[in-house]
């Protein structure tokens, strides 16, 4: 029997429930599940900010009347990015767009005509990180979008439904502090043969939260460096572990997925989200898009932009030499053995060595080939550094 998951905040909540699926009911080739996801990836893969919809892509096949499948051959309508399609192609299951642009009303309707035609044997909401279940006013709260609107969808449904947090605090936002008075019975930890179904898609994947939390399940412990996350996020014991929640008591906390629980448009959510939180990670990437914008008119070399629509001719790239490379990551290791980083996932890497994001794969095969003992995959174990 079919099972249905709802990958809460996006690309990597998905990879996160395929390595989840694959633990507890096998490796999906006899027994797939359906994961309904966001399109939703950041700069440099999208340069057009917010979620994409159906209206995005091409090459979607109707799977319910408000739901689009995600076939490997579909893909994303310039300027936009995404790497659904990829993940589709990689994944033994069956991706299907989780598409916010008609607010929670159109998510709510979209999760309804997948339990009635799937009749699921269960309907699993996963969040890696636990953003999931914050207020709305934490600090190093960032993107809490994606997940309120999740949140109030599922809680609106008539059916059963069972909320999940994987690797408390994993994604940089909430500390597992902030969520851990929250979370309930342990349903699974990961241990490293979990990890080997979606191996192949962490070499690639930029989710660093899937990332940290495929390491934890690894073993790997220590403090590990993440894009735009302030301090360096814990890899502990508790970091493979998956929880249920009291789905109720969750939308009791977020506050921003009670405020949204009627929307019908996407601005909707949006005005909600900068009245509850004070911000919108939307208007956060419009920000970023329009710098990005000025500095590709200014000349500065950008592999992909889009400016007014259209998308930029690809600057000729200049192979990585591995002679500027080490004295720039040596300084970069020092720094951050001094402050008691152990790892960093290569996204932060790139961005710390003032590299395009886009040569993220690029710099990790540099990298690996030549200090292969320092890839604690799919992380970068920061080296000893003498007197740090």
């Amino acid at each position: 029997m079919t099972r249905l998951i709802v990958a809460a905040g996006g690309g990597g909540d998905a990879v996160a429930a395929a390595m989840l699926h694959a633990a507890v009911h096998g490796d999906g080739d006899e027994d797939p599940a359906v994961i309904l996801t966001y399109a939703w990836d950041r700069m440099p893969i999208d340069p057009v900010p917010g979620p994409r919809g159906a209206h995005d892509f091409t090459g979607l096949e109707r799977f319910t009347p408000a739901v689009w499948a995600v076939p490997p051959g579909a893909r994303p309508i310039p300027p936009a990015g995404s790497t659904l399609p990829r993940l589709a192609a990689e994944l033994p299951h069956t991706v299907v767009l989780l598409d916010p642009h008609h607010g929670v009303e159109g998510v709510t309707r979209q999760v309804e005509e997948l339990v009635e035609r799937l009749a699921p044997e269960s309907v699993d909401v996963l969040d890696v990180g636990g953003d999931i279940l914050a207020r709305g006013d934490e600090p190093g709260l960032r993107s809490p979008l994606a997940d309120a609107v999740t949140l109030a969808a599922c809680c609106q449904v008539n059916a059963s439904v069972r909320l999940l947090v994987a690797g408390p605090g994993l994604d940089g936002e909430l500390s597992a502090d902030e969520v851990r008075g929250v979370l309930g019975p342990v349903v699974h930890t990961f241990v490293p043969r979990d990890v080997e179904p979606v191996e192949p898609v962490l070499e690639w994947h930029p989710s660093e939260a899937a990332g940290m939390l495929a390491a934890a399940a690894r073993g790997v412990r220590g403090a590990c460096g993440a894009r735009h996350a302030g301090l360096p996020v814990p890899l502990t014991d508790e970091s493979p572990k998956v929880y249920e929640v009291d789905p109720e008591e969750a939308l009791r906390r977020n506050r921003l997925a009670r405020a949204v629980m009627t929307t019908a448009t996407l601005d909707e959510v949006e005005a909600h989200s900068r009245a509850v939180c004070g911000h919108s990670e939307i208007d956060d990437e419009r920000g970023e898009a329009t710098g990005a914008e000025k500095r590709a008119v200014a000349g500065q070399p950008l592999v992909r932009q889009a400016v007014a629509g259209q998308v930029r001719a690809e600057q000729p790239r200049i192979a990585l030499d591995p002679r500027a490379v080490g004295p720039v990551l040596d300084r970069f290791e020092e720094e951050a053995a001094a402050r008691g980083v152990s790892h960093t996932t290569f996204g932060h890497l790139t961005e710390a060595l003032g590299l395009d994001g886009s040569r993220r794969e690029e710099l990790r095969r540099l990298l690996i080939g030549r200090r292969p003992e320092q890839y604690d995959a799919p992380l970068w174990r920061i080296a000893h550094v003498p007197g740090a």
